[in-house]
């Protein structure tokens, strides 16, 4: 704890990053919309970058930033494909919510 209020440009960081998160994972959880629902999974990753980046300059290696450059190569792909399914399931199903998506139950 104490290394986090040494340096107050980390802690605000965090904090951010915290903000971020929260933000993110409260949209997954209350949206309905897919495509939201990936705008807030990409800001939840955005949050984990900028926590990787926080530390990385307090610690002064470089470790964080090479972990998010391939956190955004991975985020990159995640949305082409997630975008290619969404279009997929649109033009099936003429909508992209959530309750739509039922065809794999049981």
């Amino acid at each position: 704890m104490n290394f986090i209020l040494k340096d107050p440009m980390l802690a605000q960081s965090l904090l951010l990053s915290g903000a971020l998160f929260s933000i993110g994972l409260f949209g997954v959880f209350v949206r309905r919309n897919l495509i939201v629902i990936l705008i807030c999974i990409e800001l939840m990753l955005t949050a984990v970058n900028i926590s990787f980046v926080a530390f990385s300059r307090a610690n002064s290696s470089l470790d964080g930033q090479l972990a998010t450059f391939f956190i955004v190569t991975v985020a990159a792909a995640e949305s082409a494909v997630g975008l290619g399914l969404l279009i997929a399931i649109f033009r099936n199903l003429k909508e992209v919510g959530t309750a739509t998506l039922t065809g794999l139950k049981g």
